[in-house]
């Protein structure tokens, strides 16, 4: 908790420290031994090629990538320690990597209760925005983030509506999966005509892209492509894993965590590779499953545990991070 109570909760810091500094370093070498032995399956041919020529052990036949730990180190040091999460108005710009705790909502909703008729549906476009005009007027919530899924437009285009309700429904800083590198490109293109330009966009970035790995151990095609873009426009990416213990990650949480950590470092990796200094959000909704169920738990003392160690490990690189919460 903090040792002052903030005038601002912007500026709280929520300590949790369930893992010594000597836990930070097996837990770092655990997963350093992973990617140089283990590896990455990589299915993008681009990404290949991109670690290739840094040096990787690459087998394009079975499309792993085994990473040497200075690549992995020098990366992690490259990346900004701090990024600006800039909202169209300038009182809702949060930077992250200051040691600050900041909120938003979480994504994504599958269905919704509608608000006039009681009918539990299919979430609409007009439900994106009603909830950005939400997520706008409510002081607890610093970040906009995807509540629902637009179910009413063009599933190739899903991104590009569910960022237009977005940004143009609230003033605060927005997050979208862009589904696609090429989508990527063309929401950068929507932002900086929001922002006024290129430049603009790239001096504060109102719009920040989502994508996750697949576990265990795997950047997949989509994932790929917008860890690439991303670096190529300078953008913001959230490397966020969904590992769950137990599932897709081992049932320990200790191997859990290791397993998360190399697919996130191996993503930073890749975009570090592509433009050094590129700016990237170390995340997490990594979890455990419910043994019974077969489905991700939330709310559990598994699920927060793997949270506070997650935001450790990375205050530990000195990356700004991204926490999912129960």
């Amino acid at each position: 908790m903090p040792d002052h109570p903030p005038d601002n909760h912007r500026h709280q810091q929520l300590r949790f420290r369930n893992l010594t500094k000597a836990g930070l370093d097996d837990i770092h070498q655990a997963t350093l031994e992973v990617l140089e032995k283990t590896g990455l399956f990589i299915e993008s041919d681009e990404a290949l090629a991109v670690f290739d020529g840094a040096g990787a052990e690459v087998d394009r036949a079975h499309k792993t990538v085994k990473i040497p730990p200075q690549m992995v180190e020098d990366a992690i040091a490259s990346a900004p320690s701090e990024i600006l999460l800039a909202g169209r108005d300038p009182k809702h710009d949060v930077t992250l990597g200051t040691g600050g705790v900041h909120f938003t909502n979480f994504s994504e909703g599958i269905e919704v209760v509608d608000p006039f008729n009681g009918e539990r549906r299919k979430p609409l476009k007009a439900d994106l925005a009603n909830a950005a005009r939400l997520v706008d007027y409510l002081d607890e919530i610093d970040v906009c983030e995807k509540a629902v899924g637009c179910s009413d437009v063009p599933p190739q285009v899903l991104p590009l509506h569910n960022a237009e309700a977005m940004l143009t429904h609230t003033t605060k800083h927005c997050c979208v999966g862009p589904g696609s590198g090429y989508l990527l490109q063309k929401l950068v293109q929507m932002a900086s005509a929001v922002s006024g330009s290129l430049k603009r966009f790239q001096k504060r970035p109102i719009l920040s892209f989502t994508t996750c790995p697949v576990s265990p151990l795997k950047l997949i095609n989509e994932c790929c492509e917008i860890i690439i873009a991303a670096a190529k426009s300078c953008s913001i990416v959230n490397i966020l894993s969904m590992a769950m213990a137990g599932g897709t990650a081992p049932v320990t949480l200790a191997g859990t965590l290791v397993t998360h950590n190399a697919e996130v470092l191996g993503g930073i990796t890749l975009n570090q590779l592509v433009k050094k200094g590129a700016p990237i959000i170390y995340g997490s909704s990594t979890t455990a499953m419910d043994l019974k169920i077969g489905a991700a738990s939330v709310g559990t003392p598994e699920c927060a545990i793997i949270s506070g160690a997650v935001a450790r490990l990375a205050k530990y690189y000195a990356l700004p991070s991204y926490v999912a919460g129960g």
